[in-house]
Order: structure tokens, then C-alpha cells, then sequence
């Protein structure tokens, strides 16, 4: 099949719409729904990602896509009982890439609401028990065993979009895109992302554990495939925090430094011990998490509100309390896309625990950004290559 037409484009004003092979086949194959545009950017962009962590570290790779940019993307490693309470995975069997998207979907549930899964590995029935509660517009993968298969097409009333992609396909070294009538054209990133880029340690501390090779190894392949400017956070090989497509470094800092602050914070035993009504959603769930580790706590949840979501009101979590929480916080790793170019990112990162950077480096302002991260005994490394995706 060379070409597959679609409802619309990105709006539904916006026809006709298709997806086409100037030459050959079509790599993809949809066995189920009726994948739209957007659809379509977060499968490709999504199954790019996590075919690359694969490659780089030889473990299962799932990624949670919105709106073309990741809002999670993880290794499968095995989940401690915190994690599978934390991502709803108590009592399910878990395979190695079901923990993967568990862990994908996790480092920010609001924002995966509604999203494009894409899996490193054929999907197995573990990992669609995982994805068969969750709130998700489709998925990509290089294939499905029957019963996986079985248990995704039950979903959406029967319109759960699947896609196949043929895990072989290699795109041509020249890649093209029209922006209002005008043709770009470009070679194909084709970076190969691996260890090598985390040599040149520019800070006092040269040392980078095995762990912070590995996140940050994530954190890079994820910043590849998010929309520019981004910066990236990860620990126990997992994404939990990513700022995507803001104008400032600096705001894309924070935007993730506060995200993986708030996944730092769903360890709280407070927040596990949250005593939810049984009727209560997991989308609900998350919400009401999300506002009760917020500052709004008890001005949101009304009398009304919280009898609909809680048997017993909970004591709020007090901002001593999160302060307390994230104080021992450590063994974080973050990635920028381009350089930083103040110590104030630095300041940022380290008050969400970071212990280890990398950044392509060239900033006039380099040595600033180095003594701040020697003052607080932060590992940085340049990789020398900038990492924009538009």
C-alpha cells in the first residue's frame, strides 16, 4: 500500500488528508480503528524514540506521546511495590515492556490522558492488560501476539487504533516538509546516541555511574524526539519530567523540574495512603492527586467535591511537608537539547535533585554554568551536538 487517506489533518477543516509513499510501501499497517494526522506524528515520531533506546541499551523501550512530544518514555525495568501502586499495576502480571509503559505512562499521568503509546518490542498480553484501564488513543508497535491483540481491539468500543510498523523500514537519508507552500528540505537525523557522548566531563566531578550513563543516555534520546526548546529529567530509567517547545531554557527548566517534582512527590505515604471512593476513576484519581499536591488544595476541593472522590477527607499535605520530601531527593539526571545558557537552570535542576547533566555546551556563558554545577558537586558533560526537533 503506498498511500492511506485519512478524516482530516490536524483540524477537521482541514481535508483532504493522507499519509503516502513517494516511493515504495508503506511501512505501516493498521489492523484496528481509524488513526487520524496527529495520530500519525506521535506514531512515527513515538516508534523513532523507542527504537532508539532499544538499540542504545539493549532493554524494552515504551513511550507515552502528546501532541508529538513525549510525556513519558522508559527502560523495562522491573517496578518496586511504590511504583506499582503508584501506576496502577497492583496485582497484574508484569512482563519487562509492560513495566516499560507502566513507567511511561507514570512520569506524568495528567498529560498522557489521551495518549499514543509506541512499544520497543512486540506487544505481549501483559502489556495490554496494562494499557486496557488506561485512558489512550492508540498505539504502535512491531507487532502483537494474538491475545494482545484481542484485548486492544475490545477498547474504544472496538475503535482502539492499532497500528503495525515494520521494524526493518530505514527512511531515506533526505527528508522533505512543505510549510505554506514552500519545501524544506534536510538531511535525516540520523545521530547514533550512546555513551561516547557522555565522555567529555567538563566539571570537577568526572564520575557518572552506570545508572546516570543510562538516564542520561534516556534523557537524550528523548530530547531528540520532543519539540524544541527541551530539557528532560530522569531516574531509575524512566522519564519524569520533560518541558517541551518553550521559548526559554529556563522555563523549560522549571516546566520539568516541576513535573518530576510532582512525580517525586506520589511517593509520599500520604499521597499512597489518599483513601479514594472504589467508584473513583483512575483519570480521577490522577486529577485529584494533582490537586491535592498542589498549593490549591483546600481551596479547590470543596465539602461537595471531595465526598465525591475520597471516603474520608485527607489531611492536607502541608508545604513543610513537600519541602521536607523533595530535600531528599537525589540521584537525578538531566538533559538539555541545546546549551544552558545561565547557572540559573543549574539552581533550578539541582533544588529537584540532580546529580548529573548533559548538555551540548558552547554557551559564551560555559564557565559560569560549570561553576555552578562545581559548587553543588553536580557531574556535567558536553556532548558537543544540539538536538532541536521541529
Amino acid at each position: 500500500m503506498k498511500e492511506l487517506e485519512l478524516k482530516y489533518g490536524c483540524n477537521p477543516n482541514q481535508k483532504p488528508a493522507r499519509i503516502f509513499m513517494a516511493e515504495g510501501e508503506l511501512p505501516v499497517t493498521v489492523l484496528n480503528g481509524k488513526p487520524g494526522y496527529i495520530n500519525f506524528l506521535d506514531a512515527l515520531n513515538s516508534w523513532q524514540l523507542v527504537k532508539e533506546l532499544k538499540e542504545a541499551t539493549g532493554l524494552p523501550a515504551a513511550a507515552s506521546f502528546k501532541h508529538v512530544s513525549p510525556a513519558g518514555a522508559a527502560l523495562g525495568l522491573p517496578l518496586d511495590d511504590t511504583l506499582k501502586k503508584m501506576y496502577f499495576c497492583e496485582g497484574l502480571e508484569l512482563s519487562p515492556l509492560a513495566c516499560a509503559y507502566a513507567r511511561a505512562r507514570g512520569a506524568d499521568r495528567m498529560s498522557s490522558f489521551g495518549d499514543w503509546i509506541a512499544l520497543s518490542d512486540a506487544c505481549d498480553e501483559a502489556t495490554a492488560r496494562v494499557i486496557q484501564h488506561e485512558v489512550s488513543d492508540g498505539i504502535i508497535a512491531p507487532g502483537y501476539t494474538p491475545a494482545a491483540l484481542e484485548i486492544l481491539k475490545s477498547k474504544r468500543k472496538g475503535g482502539y487504533n492499532i497500528v503495525q510498523i515494520d521494524p526493518a523500514y530505514v527512511p531515506a537519508a533526505i527528508e522533505h516538509k512543505q510549510v505554506f507552500g514552500i519545501t524544506f528540505e534536510q538531511g535525516r537525523n540520523d545521530l547514533r546516541i550512546g555513551e561516547e557522548m557522555l565522555e567529555n566531563l567538563v566539571t570537577d566531578n568526572k564520575t557518572l555511574t552506570p545508572d546516570q550513563k543510562r538516564d542520561l543516555i534516556l534523557c537524550l534520546i528523548t530530547l531528540k524526539y520532543t519539540q524544541s526548546n527541551s530539557v528532560c529529567y530522569a531516574q531509575g530509567g524512566q522519564v519524569i519530567g520533560v518541558g517541551a517547545g518553550q521559548q526559554s531554557r529556563i522555563h523549560c527548566t522549571r516546566l520539568a523540574g516541576n513535573k518530576a517534582d510532582i512525580w517525586q512527590l506520589r511517593h509520599h505515604p500520604k499521597v499512597l495512603a489518599l483513601p479514594f471512593r472504589e467508584d473513583v476513576s483512575r483519570p480521577n484519581r490522577d486529577n485529584a492527586i494533582d490537586v491535592y499536591i498542589s498549593d490549591e488544595y483546600e481551596d479547590v476541593i470543596g465539602e461537595d467535591v471531595w465526598a465525591e472522590t475520597f471516603t474520608t477527607r485527607p489531611e492536607p499535605l502541608t508545604a513543610a511537608e513537600k519541602k521536607e520530601w523533595l530535600a531528599n531527593v537525589t540521584g537525578v539526571c538531566l538533559g538539555s537539547d541545546a546549551f544552558f545558557p545561565f547557572g540559573d537552570n543549574i539552581e533550578r535542576a539541582r533544588r529537584s535533585g540532580v546529580t548529573a547533566i548533559v548538555e551540548p555546551g558552547g554557551s559564551i556563558r560555559d564557565a559560569q554554568v560549570i561553576d555552578t554545577c562545581n559548587k553543588h558537586g553536580i557531574a556535567m558533560a558536553f556532548c558537543g551536538l544540539r538536538l532541536f526537533h521541529h
